[in-house]
């Protein structure tokens, strides 16, 4: 599917940032590691040497081992990265960023035949072997959070490297407070109201408020922990459902669990989805569950879509259980066409998949992927998901 935005445009821009006072990226790796080991044994001398050696050794992977790279970065709808604070950290590159969205893979070969580190926005875009294996200048990726759009495998065996911090510990607040946000916005049935309003209608409809309301979480990681705060503020009555360690977790921090998965759903006034889409969590979420649910209940996926059977939400809101819905993501994006079942549907609330999409968020994920290529740079690559390409070049090396 492609994303016909009013302009398909690249902006390249070879960064000679004469006003910033940051270090070009390339400076980084441009001076010898230096092999301090003057008191320590021979073994450890020895040590520092292989270490010091394998790290030059990767430096000499990297054109130029400190050279400007060709760095493109993908899917930046809103022209918003080159505005942020720390875009100055890939200054002395040459950086080339596509605002619009495709999926043909000869597109993406034409934009990407000569790149060498590609910056991907979370999952917009798929990276599969079969374009991997055209892409013969590529040497790193640099994301942030999961990856099940990147074909690991594929990059391991054509030498890429993937960087993605993981930000353990860390929620996105701009994700959990969207999904509080849609929550309020169904609950008290803002854009309907509001659209109503423009209509010339007053007070077209009554809503419900939230104090007293039973708010199941369903996925308790940090996602769901703090939109389960939020519920506590609000005077609300939070219950979790989750695997068996997040349930341990969730009672550890004093939230009641449910007795069962068929009670959770039917007991809810509202249920919101906070889990990550593996294999396991893949159509966790079934026709049979929703049907559960109250006529007046209301769920919010700001996760990922494949969390529910395809096509089941929208059968159950026709079905009438539940009575509402407020989803950030779809089965298919972006979403173009604006006779999609969920857009038309007066009793579903939609986001086009922002809740990540807000500046502060942006400032945090992309300082980390830029000091991933800064990283990269320095010939010490870090939040390395396929380790074997270090090892495969560190093999090299003794050879």
């Amino acid at each position: 599917m492609e994303a016909n935005t009013p302009s398909q445009s690249i902006i390249s821009c070879a960064q000679e940032n004469n006003d910033t006072k940051t270090a070009p990226a390339a400076a980084y790796g441009s001076s010898p590691f230096p092999i301090t080991a003057a008191r320590g044994s021979k073994d450890d001398l020895s040590n520092t040497i292989h270490s010091t050696l394998a790290h030059m050794n990767l430096r000499n992977q990297i054109k130029g081992a400190g050279a400007s790279l060709n760095i493109t970065i993908l899917d930046d709808y809103h022209d918003t990265i080159r505005t942020l604070k720390c875009f100055s950290k890939l200054s002395g590159h040459n950086v080339t960023i596509w605002n619009d969205h495709t999926e043909n893979i000869d597109i993406l070969h034409d934009r990407l035949k000569d790149t060498e580190v590609l910056v991907l926005i979370r999952e917009r875009t798929q990276i599969r072997e079969a374009l991997l294996k055209r892409l013969t200048k590529l040497k790193l990726i640099s994301q942030r959070s999961v990856y099940p759009h990147i074909d690991i495998d594929a990059c391991t065996r054509q030498k890429v490297i993937v960087s993605s911090d993981q930000h353990p510990g860390t929620p996105s607040y701009a994700a959990a407070e969207l999904t509080w946000g849609l929550i309020i916005a169904a609950m008290r049935q803002i854009p309907q109201q509001m659209a109503a309003l423009k209509e010339g209608k007053w007070q077209t409809g009554v809503g419900y408020g939230l104090r007293g309301k039973t708010l199941g979480i369903y996925g308790y990681g940090r996602i769901g922990r703090t939109v389960a705060r939020y519920g506590q503020a609000f005077g609300m009555n939070v219950i979790v459902w989750a695997r068996e360690a997040s349930l341990n977790r969730a009672q550890m921090d004093g939230f009641p669990v449910a007795d069962s998965k068929n009670v959770f759903f039917e007991e809810c006034d509202i249920i919101s989805l906070h889990m990550r889409l593996v294999d396991a969590t893949r159509n966790i979420v079934t026709a049979s569950d929703l049907a559960r649910m109250k006529s007046t209940a209301l769920i919010v996926n700001t996760s990922r879509a494949g969390l529910i059977e395809p096509s089941a939400l929208v059968n159950a809101l026709l079905a009438g259980r539940p009575g509402m819905a407020a989803v950030d993501v779809y089965e298919e994006e972006p979403v173009l066409d604006t006779s999609h079942p969920l857009l038309i549907m007066d009793n579903v609330v939609c986001t086009p998949h922002i809740g990540y999409v807000s500046r502060d968020e942006y400032e945090i994920q992309f300082v980390d992927i830029f000091n991933q290529i800064t990283a990269y740079c320095a010939g010490k690559p870090v939040a390395v998901v396929n380790p074997e390409v270090l090892d495969a070049w560190k093999h090299n090396e003794n050879d």
